[in-house]
């Protein structure tokens, strides 16, 4: 008999179907009665696959009675109560490393996007607006002040990125780091007010809630850019929309929400932002590495052996 797994969150073909292969998939997103399907097979179900901004309730990990692991396909692990998992005696995994590069290589095209406002542009073309006149003048990137909210393996490889634009990069941590050049600055507030460009790529949790408060975005200021490529709870939404609706915040590029997936419709009309539906990882070539990590994962967890990226 091959073991049962419940799948929250569709995945690559491919990787689909070697989980189809090598287990007994209840596909969760497709069921019409999510409910029912959890309580027929949740007793049967020793793994769960999920993504890491969906994740799992504690009410669909208690009804899978024998559940072992719950194996993320993403990086973040808020959306998972891991102390809960623990508790269980449930092990977490999740992908790092393996989307690293995408989701710097995207918080830098934001930062150029909404700098050199490439949105408003490609809008004005396609309206025919060009031949009556042309756009206001955008904001430089190359040299401008960067802080980086939360220097881990992503904000390392937006550091490494951004040198090369020759920009003043500072961050705001849990602690400083010895074995990086950048600048640190102890508190969020004082990294929005020293930045031209503020870049959050902290980790999501309770204790990392509205750290983009209004001081912040305040100190951050009306010529100042705010990037979102961490999650949609690190930042105060409600005052956002506010300070880029009365102007006191220069503009903001956003792949993340606090409510996905449904954006804010305050920021629709504005001009000085630019909008992505959570796409930071979403490339064939990552999406197909975090599948086969997830792979790696669930084989090592029926083998009885250590699993390669442990959280719980």
């Amino acid at each position: 008999m091959k073991p049962e797994i419940l799948l929250v969150e569709s995945m690559m073909p491919d990787i689909e179907a070697a989980l189809d292969a090598g287990y007994t998939v209840h596909r969760f997103a497709g069921a019409p009665d999510r409910d029912r399907l959890v309580a027929e097979v949740g007793p049967r179900v020793r793994a769960v696959v999920t993504g890491g901004g969906t994740g799992v309730s504690n009410a669909v990990m208690d009804a899978c009675t024998n559940l072992g692991i719950v194996a993320i396909n993403g990086v973040g692990t808020d959306a998972v109560d891991l102390k809960h998992a623990a508790g269980r005696g449930v092990r977490v995994t999740n992908t790092p490393d393996v989307l690293t590069d995408d989701v710097a290589d995207l918080a830098i095209g934001l930062m150029i996007a909404g700098s050199r406002r490439m949105m408003v542009g490609d809008r004005f073309v396609r309206a025919g607006r060009w031949p009556n006149g042309g756009l206001p003048l955008a904001r430089k990137v190359t040299g401008k002040r960067l802080g980086i909210l939360g220097l881990g393996r992503i904000g390392m490889a937006i550091a490494q990125r951004a040198a090369g634009f020759g920009m003043d990069i500072a961050y705001t941590n849990r602690k400083p780091r010895s074995d990086v050049p950048y600048r640190f600055v102890a508190s969020p507030v004082d990294l929005a007010r020293e930045s031209d460009i503020l870049i959050v790529a902290a980790s999501a949790g309770p204790d990392a809630r509205n750290m983009v408060n209004r001081a912040v975005i305040e100190a951050l200021g009306p010529d100042g850019l705010l990037v979102n490529v961490a999650r949609g709870a690190v930042v105060d939404e409600p005052e956002l929309v506010a300070a880029l609706t009365d102007g006191r915040l220069g503009g903001a590029a956003l792949d993340v929400f606090a409510n996905e997936p449904h954006a804010p419709e305050a920021l629709f009309g504005l001009d000085n932002v630019v909008l992505q539906p959570h796409q930071a990882s979403a490339t064939v070539e990552t999406r197909m590495a975090m599948g086969n990590l997830v792979l790696t994962n669930l084989s090592a967890f029926f083998a009885g052996q250590p699993l390669p990226t442990a959280v719980v």
